[in-house]
């Protein structure tokens, strides 16, 4: 297990806590503006996971140890219960927290994913960070102009660069892990382990992302019976960015 960096947003005894839980090239950092909305209603802590952020780096990455790594920040934390908010490999992550812990899981949302094995789609990425050359660069912008060749999407490309930093030489290097996301892709795709979680559940989807495609819902319903299924119409993979308004309204009825 690891000890996680992260983000606090409140600190009132009287309110419930709140864990949230970024997906894959992710930190606490993407949620840091609804993270302080959020607090108003709770007590919020925005994790970087292994390999992310400030986070330390390890060779391995599956499910069962990024949910230990959790609880082991619960349990450093003081945190019997928590809601638990997870987007994409985050979500997945969370998934798995419920079905190994479920005693200390509050109420469960998962942002964008289902609990499947997905096809590797990612090599394209990975293909385009290698691509650039860490120590000929000179500025982020140089860096988006060779990963513009192997990613169309303008915010995405700048999404993926907030992991590349500034070195104690005044080079560049990646921020996460690269190597081991490469290395232990299979994991990252792979679903989650366990039978059911019977706590109350929610996903959020993309009307217009496949994570949660329509094939999925019978496995969702079997593993998450008392699961619902929100759809945000017009939104990709993203929501909580893309549309964050509709992700908090849906998001904060019914953890209240």
């Amino acid at each position: 297990m690891m000890k996680l960096n992260f983000d606090q947003y409140g600190e009132d005894p009287s309110k419930k806590p709140l864990v949230i839980i970024h997906g894959l090239y992710g930190s606490a950092s993407n949620f840091r503006g609804l993270a302080k909305i959020y607090a108003k209603n709770f007590n919020v802590y925005c994790l970087d996971l292994r390999n992310h952020g400030n986070s330390p780096h390890s060779g391995h990455i599956t499910y069962p140890l990024m949910a230990a790594d959790v609880i082991e920040f619960m349990d450093d934390q003081k945190l019997d219960k928590a809601h638990i908010l997870g987007h994409s490999m985050g979500g997945k992550t969370s998934m798995q927290m419920a079905l190994s812990y479920p005693t200390r899981i509050d109420k469960l949302v998962l942002g964008d994913i289902a609990p499947v094995l997905y096809p590797h789609h990612h090599e394209v990425i990975f293909e385009g960070l290698l691509a650039i050359p860490l120590d000929e660069i000179s500025s982020r912008g140089a860096a988006d102009k060779i990963l513009a060749n192997y990613v169309d999407e303008a915010g995405v490309r700048l999404f993926l660069l907030t992991n590349l930093i500034r070195n104690e030489d005044g080079g560049f290097q990646w921020r996460i892990n690269l190597s081991a996301l490469i290395k232990e892709y299979d994991h990252i795709s792979a679903a989650p382990e366990g039978a059911s979680y019977e706590g109350e559940t929610l996903f959020i989807r993309g009307g217009q992302s496949d994570y949660v495609a329509d094939e999925y819902v019978p496995e969702i319903m079997e593993i998450f019976p008392n699961a619902k299924i929100e759809t945000i119409d017009d939104c990709g993979h993203w929501l909580h960015s893309e549309k964050p308004q509709e992700f908090s309204k849906i998001l904060l009825d019914f953890l209240k």
